[in-house]
């Protein structure tokens, strides 16, 4: 398997051994793959570019992919309620079905839903690394890359035979055991990953200002299974298999008439809400060459959702995403190359809508690096059976004005293909929707830690729902996207690493008006502390400022969800070279909140937790 570079972390696990490597060393040892589906040096890529490493994830002990993107800067979560319900990720004021989200390059976009990438049963416990590419991104992978891309990409197998063991309890009868295993060989490598997570948790609907200890849990189950293969045929060429599989049931509240929304303080188990059930997996089969003239990749990827609602109104969502792909990379000079590709698409939602979709694409890359300057284009064609063809691309540009100041640019252009259900609503019929447009530019000076950030999007027949005609349409006018992220990373003590990030985000629709659920500000700060022998302690806040929801179908508005601080800590205990011991702590000063209108968040919360690797 293509090897995944990882470098020190910003609380890198082996901090609490060594001393803090400098900044420009970490990055110069991370390496990333989604930016241009070649891998890079993070130093090597014009884009905006965010990365948390699996040392990151094992030291802040995350639970879910969305608590690790929740530490970067420029991005936002909302949930109605708590583990494993409906979650949105906002990116620069995007909201999550306009961002492209892959697993191990496998789509993992839930194209029989109306709400993008299915965020909330991503566990995090087999994760190697997190990849943000932000900006518009389509002119390389294709649709839904409007706000960029979210790549997750799992643990590969290490050289001999080695695993782990991690046990979790806590707050709302939480359990979680996971284990991985691998074994590799000059010959052949193979890595199973297993999470189970169990929570009783608490009621999803409550009106805002009401304790929800009064009302129905609505618990979480999720099973999670990763399986990794590979065999090196000779020293050029190579097989691997992928299968990712989500088992996942959720409780929920879907309306103020469901049972478990009903005040009752005996928690009657026959009283309980509606029922989500989840299983899905995403598989791919590929082919890799690389010799001294080229690197070649063919690979087929499938992606199956299928979802029951058996308690609710939509029932069953099914369909599958079949992907066939090639591309050809061939490197010249010193660390540039051009990548040729094509590939197709067949997605199929069965249920009400039945329909296909058909979409084959061709793509071409070229990345150049002079003595202190990246240059890179993209340039993409996609044809579809169902609505007009799209052309995109995109170009960006890198200049190191010494080794620890540089200054870039990128512009892009980008689309979002508007799902099934927004295509045939099953009510109103087909609607004659046309892609979203996205055009994107941002300008980006980094000096050793810090880095300023200042993007402009907009959006053109941006794809909107009207509550009076019960239909989906293309606004006229554009929506716009603009903002500034500021982060600064920093060993203000010879033990003690500063994280700061602040992001201002300004998001209109096309009468002028705030978007809802974006926050216009957010401060993010995390302290790690190292200086006291196999012990790491770390200590993180999140500000979120103005947050507005509406009303459904007007815009008066309903509800503020923001202007609220909360405190989140961790504790590591090195035990021995093999065993690790720590302590969560999750919303530490018990701070009452909601991030959408009427849905309940947790309230303090402590988990503990032991993990062991041989």
């Amino acid at each position: 398997m293509q090897k995944k570079t990882t470098c020190l972390s910003v609380v890198a696990s082996l901090f609490l051994a060594t001393n803090l490597y400098s900044q420009t060393k970490q990055i110069s040892e991370i390496t990333v793959v989604s930016a241009t589906k070649s891998e890079q040096s993070i130093k090597d890529v014009t884009s905006n570019v965010e990365v948390i490493t699996k040392e990151e994830i094992e030291e802040k002990n995350f639970t879910t992919v969305t608590e690790a993107l929740n530490s970067l800067v420029g991005i936002n979560i909302t949930s109605n309620g708590g583990l494993g319900k409906s979650s949105s990720v906002f990116m620069r004021g995007f909201d999550s079905q306009r961002v492209l989200v892959l697993i191990d390059g496998i789509n993992y976009n839930d194209f029989t839903g109306i709400s993008g990438a299915r965020f909330e049963h991503l566990l995090i416990s087999d994760v190697e690394q997190i990849e943000v590419i932000k900006g518009a991104q389509s002119g390389i992978w294709g649709a839904d890359a409007n706000a960029g891309v979210i790549n997750i990409i799992t643990k590969d197998a290490r050289l001999g035979t080695s695993g782990t063991i991690q046990l979790e309890a806590g707050s709302y009868n939480t359990k979680k055991f996971s284990t991985q295993i691998s074994h590799a060989t000059e010959k052949y490598d193979f890595k199973l990953g297993v999470t189970r997570l169990l929570s009783d948790g608490f009621t999803s609907k409550a009106p805002n200002g009401s304790s929800f200890d009064s009302f129905e849990d609505d618990g979480y189950q999720n099973t999670t299974m990763n399986l990794n293969l590979g065999l090196n045929l000779n020293e050029n060429n190579r097989i691997e298999i992928i299968h990712n599989r989500i088992n996942a049931n959720s409780e929920y509240d879907n309306n103020v008439y469901d049972p478990g929304f009903v005040l009752n303080p005996t928690k009657s188990a026959n009283s309980e809400g509606d029922k989500l059930l989840t299983k899905n997996h995403y598989s791919s089969l590929r082919y890799k060459n690389k010799n001294k003239y080229s690197n070649i990749n063919l690979y087929t990827n499938y992606s199956k959702v299928d979802r029951d609602d058996p308690t609710g109104w939509t029932k069953e969502f099914d369909g599958t995403l079949k992907e066939f792909g090639a591309n050809i990379e061939i490197p010249y000079n010193t660390d540039s190359f051009i990548l040729v590709g094509s590939d197709y698409k067949k997605t199929n939602h069965k249920n009400d809508v039945d329909k296909v979709s058909r979409n084959s694409g061709f793509f071409i890359t070229n990345s150049t690096k002079f003595e202190n300057t990246i240059f890179t284009q993209s340039l993409r064609h996609d044809s579809y059976s169902l609505f007009n063809n799209k052309t995109t691309g995109k170009v960006g540009i890198k200049h190191f004005l010494s080794n620890n100041l540089y200054i870039s640019s990128n512009y892009g252009t980008s689309y979002n293909a508007p799902v099934f259900y927004k295509l045939y609503d099953s009510f109103a019929g087909y609607e004659d929707l046309q892609p979203e447009s996205t055009k994107s530019i941002d300008f980006s000076i980094g000096y050793k830690g810090l880095k300023v950030s200042v993007f402009r999007n907009h959006i053109d027949n941006m794809i909107e729902y009207n509550s009076v005609s019960g239909k989906y349409y293309n606004m006229s006018e554009r929506a716009k996207f603009r903002g500034i992220e500021v982060s600064y990373q920093k060993d203000i003590m010879s033990d003690l690493l500063l994280n700061l990030n602040y992001a201002y985000t300004k998001a209109t629709d096309n009468n002028s008006k705030d978007l809802q659920r974006r926050a216009k500000d957010s401060v993010k700060l995390s302290l790690d502390y190292y200086g006291i022998k196999d012990l790491h302690l770390n200590l993180a806040a999140q500000y979120i400022g103005d947050r507005v929801e509406y009303d459904y179908g007007t815009y008066n508005v309903k509800a503020q969800t923001g202007n609220y601080t909360l405190w989140n800590g961790a504790i590591n205990y090195q035990v021995d070279d093999k065993t690790k011991i720590y302590l969560k702590l999750d919303n530490i000063t018990d701070k009452y909140y909601q991030t959408v209108d009427g849905y309940a968040t947790a309230s303090r919360s402590a988990y503990v937790g032991l993990k062991y690797s041989f």
